[in-house]
């Protein structure tokens, strides 16, 4: 594949990444805060959805298609820009994983709640801070891969 096409891809690859994860989570955040169950299950829902369809394919594809950017404009992976962002790359990573089984029991509990006709319980909310606590080291994680991506410090 060559140079262009494969960085296009890496690219769209990360656009989709960061902005799946922007919108379902700005999404997330104001569904979960109005404290409805009904729109809570609902939108929770979806953004576990968007999670597998678009998080997990982009956070495999990436760090391929990276190396394999790497290979063809033979820059060593050990080169301190490309260290760097595997590094955040890795934060990135710690922290969402984690999200995901909390985004699945506050699924749980919100449906829990809409079936029972009752609001959405206290571990609800004790689950949404640990979401925003993950989320936030992630999302400075990327905006800095984003920057040594694009300026290659030395």
């Amino acid at each position: 594949m060559e140079y262009l096409v494969a960085k296009w891809l890496h690219v769209l690859s990360s656009t989709l990444l960061f902005g799946t994860g922007i919108g379902s989570a700005f999404h997330m955040l104001m569904a979960s805060l109005a404290g409805e169950p009904r729109a809570a299950a609902r939108v929770v829902r979806q953004v576990v959805w968007a999670d597998w369809l678009f998080t997990t394919t982009t956070i495999i594809f990436q760090p391929l298609s990276g190396l394999y950017l790497l290979h063809i404009m033979q820059v060593p992976w050990t080169t301190p820009w490309v260290l760097w962002s595997f590094v955040l790359y890795g934060v990135a990573g710690v922290c969402w994983l984690p999200v995901v089984v909390i985004q699945i029991r506050m699924h749980r509990l919100a449906d829990q709640a809409v079936a029972r006709g009752e609001p959405l319980p206290p571990s609800y909310r004790r689950y949404l801070r640990w979401w925003v606590a993950l989320g936030v080291p992630a999302f400075v994680a990327f905006v800095g891969i984003f920057w040594l991506m694009i300026a290659k410090p030395s």
